[in-house]
């Protein structure tokens, strides 16, 4: 079969491409992969066996469930009915891969008690699911502090503590993002001090610590550590009173500082990517973004 000039550069610059950007990638064989994960936020137009093909194929280690093919109702997919669960946990295991976090949208600022209970009710469903798949963490917010602000981290803090006794004997940690008004340490350290409970704990968004609570990593690191057991990873600049982000390392965000500093204290959890296309179609392709990231935050572990 012959092929044009044009078709050959094109398919070699693609290859080359490909060797650059996946030079960290493993196969399922290896078991050798660093703890990088993305998060499927970022690649919401994608199909469940793309997501594994591609997490194999680049090097990661674990994907994060946020949404599926434009849905973020993941216990209503059909990919995950009760009777395809177990061939999922079959298709996960076959590309070397783990399932690191759910992520619900549940909040627990509510206090409206019909709103608060079907909050509470909804990240219970979430929970479920990541049991039936042997995800160890579902995803929650605290989200908004609105009115007197002990109510809520006291609101907070009890829905905290009711879903990690809910979650506890299902195999399952509950982990509160810092995210929205919850990015400050002394809040989130309240919470979690409150909440007390071993199956409640912190996803680290360590872009908005940085971003929005404007906060050093080794001071988040220090005062929260104890309870972080995944993380987000992402970059932006700042964009008028906004921010807007970048593909990793083109930002001024410290993702090298934030690796190093969660290495330091011995965290085992995974460093996730999370590129948030599935609000900001604007971004980079997930195709670019997340063997960027790979390439990128690999280097920090040599």
């Amino acid at each position: 079969m012959r092929i044009s000039r044009r078709d050959f550069v094109a398919a070699s610059a693609q290859g080359a491409a490909y060797l650059a950007l996946g030079r960290f990638a493993s196969t399922t064989e290896t078991k050798e992969r660093l703890p990088l994960a993305f998060s499927t936020s970022g690649c919401p137009a994608w199909e469940w066996p793309k997501i594994l093909e591609f997490a194999e194929s680049h090097g990661f280690a674990a994907i994060e469930l946020r949404g599926l093919m434009g849905s973020m109702d993941l216990p209503s997919r059909r990919e995950f009915a009760p009777e395809s669960v177990g061939q999922r946990k079959k298709e996960i295991a076959a590309h070397g891969l783990k399932i690191a976090n759910i992520g619900s949208s549940s909040v627990l600022h509510e206090a409206d008690p019909a709103k608060r209970a079907q909050q509470i009710a909804d990240a219970k469903r979430f929970i479920d699911l990541a049991s039936a798949l042997g995800s160890p963490y579902v995803r929650v917010f605290g989200n908004e502090i609105k009115g007197p602000k002990e109510e809520v981290l006291a609101r907070v803090a009890s829905g905290l503590h009711e879903l990690g006794e809910y979650a506890g004997p299902r195999g399952v940690t509950v982990i509160i993002e810092s995210h929205g008004d919850f990015v400050h340490s002394p809040d989130l350290k309240e919470v979690l001090t409150r909440a007390d409970s071993p199956h409640a704990a912190l996803l680290w968004d360590a872009h908005h610590t940085f971003a929005d609570g404007h906060e050093e990593p080794e001071y988040t690191v220090g005062e929260l550590g104890t309870w972080i057991r995944h993380t987000h990873l992402k970059d932006s600049v700042p964009a008028g009173k906004e921010r807007k982000y970048v593909l990793t390392g083109r930002g001024d965000v410290p993702i090298q500082r934030q690796v190093q500093a969660l290495r330091k204290i011995g965290y085992k959890g995974y460093f996730c990517f999370e590129w948030e296309k599935a609000w900001h179609p604007d971004l980079e392709d997930p195709e670019i973004a997340f063997a960027d990231y790979a390439k990128v935050v690999g280097g920090y572990f040599q």
